[in-house]
């Protein structure tokens, strides 16, 4: 397992890029950015390394939380994947590519694609001088064309990029990323309404091309959640100094709140269930939200069963039941 804060190393990397980058510029560059893309924009609209500096601060934690949090759900699924070699797509800053480094002791090639030359030469700049990331390379261009000619991955990640894109092209870059998946495809959305409907879109033509669930979900079948409800997880993470002036904050932490699937080529052995919602502890029983093989479940453990209570009050939001107590 893996914590939802960033390594020593790159939050130094960052610290030293901040040296004559007031904090009032950040937050403005930052919040500009940010209401660009809750508009439906792009990176594009990330136009100088100053921009990406500001985006990196405002959202690289939160970002790498969530890789985190999916890579720690994954490896706790299928703890024998040692993938050699990543690729990153829609790569930003390299945030995804920082994440997986701390997963997987076993990765020494990295490819990252990105279209922004600004958020390119940010991510070269913060790996320069790290011990984990010395093959680490960028592919400039667009996902969609560039995938298909990148070398295949055993491990690929796509973390909050599929937003970006229209329909047809989300389409195209789920089957191009599958056919470069070797053993793995993580794909990770804000965890929206729209967010959940790009990964049920994904997962949905990633099965009928011969993938399996491997996270969240504990099956392979139609997910058993009907609008207005929808399937997102939650990762809290401190925030840094700097974070907190960016987002003219006063709370020390912040919850980022995200939708996610990991397919493998193998099936796996999944968990029972699925934990969907925090658990509801009262004095007679404990009440959880799960998701099943055989659909959607409210568990009532009562406290007189001791086992099965003390078990039951170990379950946090997102996390995988092993058993069916």
């Amino acid at each position: 397992m893996i914590p939802p804060t960033l390594p020593a190393e790159l939050k130094a990397a960052l610290e030293a890029k901040l040296e004559g980058f007031s904090r009032s510029e950040a937050a403005e560059r930052a919040g500009r950015i940010s209401e660009t893309y809750r508009a439906g924009g792009t990176s594009a609209t990330i136009r100088s390394e100053r921009d990406a500096l500001a985006y990196a601060l405002a959202r690289m934690p939160a970002t790498y939380a969530a890789v985190a949090a999916s890579l720690n759900a994954l490896t706790e699924i299928v703890p024998d994947l040692a993938p050699a070699s990543l690729l990153d797509v829609g790569a930003g800053p390299g945030t995804a590519s920082w994440a997986a480094a701390q997963a997987f002791s076993s990765l020494t090639s990295f490819t990252l694609i990105d279209a922004n030359d600004n958020l390119r030469r940010l991510g070269l700049a913060l790996a320069r001088d790290s011990a984990r990331l010395e093959d680490y390379r960028y592919l400039p261009g667009e996902a969609c064309t560039n995938v298909a000619a990148a070398d295949a991955g055993d491990l690929v990640i796509a973390s909050y990029l599929m937003g970006e894109l229209g329909e047809d092209d989300q389409r195209r870059l789920a089957e191009a990323m599958w056919a470069k998946a070797r053993h793995a495809l993580l794909v990770i959305e804000p965890g929206t309404p729209a967010g959940y409907a790009r990964i049920l879109a994904l997962r949905e033509q990633l099965i009928a091309a011969g993938g399996h669930v491997a996270v969240p979900c504990p099956h392979d079948g139609p997910c058993p959640l009907v609008s207005p409800d929808w399937c997102h997880f939650s990762q809290r993470l401190p925030r840094l100094q700097a974070h907190k002036q960016i987002k003219g904050a006063d709370v020390p932490f912040e919850d980022e709140r995200f939708a996610y699937v990991a397919l493998t080529r193998a099936q796996v052995t999944r968990p029972h269930a699925r934990v969907l919602a925090p658990p509801v502890v009262g004095k007679a029983e404990i009440v959880a939200k799960l998701c099943t093989a055989d659909g959607l479940a409210k568990a009532k453990i009562p406290r007189r069963d001791k086992a099965a209570y003390a078990q039951a009050r170990r379950w946090r939001w997102g996390d995988g039941v092993m058993d069916e107590s």
